[in-house]
């Protein structure tokens, strides 16, 4: 399983096309509501070796007539060659399809939300050529979902919303709301949503809580992350006995040489889970003349 927070935040509109909808009307932008969405290729790449991916582009049918191109990308920081490649994707979309292009930037932190807001304009100052003017949806904007009832509401807008709240304070609340919910939703529907979520928030703290969460209030689930989550417990469980047994050894050599362990020596043996640092001090306590020389070399 990819672990990329990028990959989650635009995916999510490839597993839920509709989703955008939702995002849109949070945003204040009235786009009349799809009656079909297409998953187009996303390679933008012409004859040229330059390759040009967007992250997911979706075709919008709506009940007014007018069909739209969504370009959804996700964007983990600030780049400043990104808006001249947000603007090549525009012009070449309109070119191949023939149909009017969006632009919807997702992102996690607030600054790099704020940054891709900005509209940007390309040509001369005294007469710009064109201009850009992205959607988008980050930390700045999206709802703060804490309640189940939010998240029953709109489980994919809750979703997004999870992963663009990677850091937020009330990331437990937020995530618990979620499997809250997902307890009661069939599996098939459940199961992307946890990967999304778990892919999204990527190496962040909330992402071993989420994990944790899965784990107990979904155990009955046989996702693949929850299979991941079970074989990491047991390798965690594994490690902790390890670590365990070999601090034992360490106190039994001082104990057998009757050398005596101040309380505040034994926390630091018993509470070390590093098995290389424990068999160092274990060679250290064959020959250390007090309990505390064993730590001397740290």
């Amino acid at each position: 399983m990819v672990s990329s927070p990028h990959e989650a935040m635009h995916r999510i509109f490839q597993q839920y096309p509709g989703l955008f909808s939702g995002v849109s009307e949070v945003l204040g932008v009235d786009f009349p509501p799809p009656t079909s969405v297409t998953v187009l290729p996303n390679d933008l790449t012409e004859a040229s070796p330059v390759e040009r991916r967007v992250d997911t582009l979706l075709r919008l049918d709506t009940e007014d007539g007018d069909p739209l191109l969504l370009a959804v990308e996700a964007q983990g920081g600030k780049d400043p060659d990104k808006p001249a490649s947000w603007a090549y994707y525009a012009a070449y979309l309109l070119t191949k399809y023939r149909l009017q292009p969006l632009l919807l930037v997702v992102c996690q932190d607030r600054a790099t939300a704020e940054w891709a807001a900005r509209e940007v304009s390309f040509g001369p100052r005294q007469w710009p050529l064109l201009t850009l003017r992205p959607l988008v949806a980050g930390p700045h904007n999206m709802p703060v979902i804490t309640d189940p009832a939010g998240v029953r509401k709109d489980l994919a807008l809750a979703t997004l919303s999870a992963i663009t709240h990677a850091r937020h304070p009330d990331a437990g609340v937020i995530l618990k709301s979620m499997t809250t919910v997902l307890r009661d939703t069939p599996q098939s529907i459940a199961d992307p949503i946890i990967e999304l979520i778990a892919q999204g928030l990527g190496k962040h703290p909330a992402a071993r809580l989420w994990r944790k969460l899965v784990a107990v209030d979904l155990s009955f689930y046989k996702s693949p992350l929850s299979e991941e989550i079970r074989d990491e417990g047991r390798a965690e469980g594994r490690a902790e006995g390890e670590a365990r047994r070999a601090a034992e050894d360490v106190l039994d050599i001082l104990d057998v040489r009757g050398i005596d362990v101040p309380e505040a020596v034994r926390e630091r043996i018993t509470g070390c889970g590093d098995p290389e640092i424990l068999r160092h001090w274990h060679r250290r306590a064959v020959t250390a003349p007090t309990a505390e020389d064993i730590f001397h070399d740290q």
